[in-house]
């Protein structure tokens, strides 16, 4: 029997999927917060986090591997890595909003904890 790998598909396929998760990271370590669906937000989550890992244990070809952005690949190695050095794990939250007027959709606000 076939069983899901885990993820989300979120309607879209898989390179879509990849570019996004991509964009809304970068977004993410730039602004430390993004106001997005909770579904996407959910599957940002451990995406974001295993990148801030990577910045923090000072691994950069894994860092630019997912950040294409200089600016935002700066900022993880040289202000977020050593900002969460002595934490655990844990370094984002979602946020719950409430439902978007349009379709309905469940909002959230996935930022960094400080």
């Amino acid at each position: 029997m076939i069983k899901t790998l885990g993820g989300r598909k979120l309607g879209v396929t898989g390179s879509h999927r990849r570019a996004m998760l991509r964009n809304m990271a970068t977004s993410l370590f730039l602004h430390e917060k993004v106001m997005t669906t909770i579904t996407k937000a959910k599957e940002l989550r451990p995406f974001a986090e295993k990148i801030i890992t990577h910045a923090v244990k000072k691994r950069q070809a894994l860092v630019r591997r997912d950040i294409q952005d200089k600016k935002v690949f700066r900022k993880l190695l040289d202000v977020l890595g050593p900002r969460y050095a002595e934490r655990p794990g844990g370094y984002t939250r979602i946020v719950r909003l409430g439902a978007r007027p349009g379709d309905n959709a469940q909002r959230g606000i996935i930022s960094l904890v400080t």
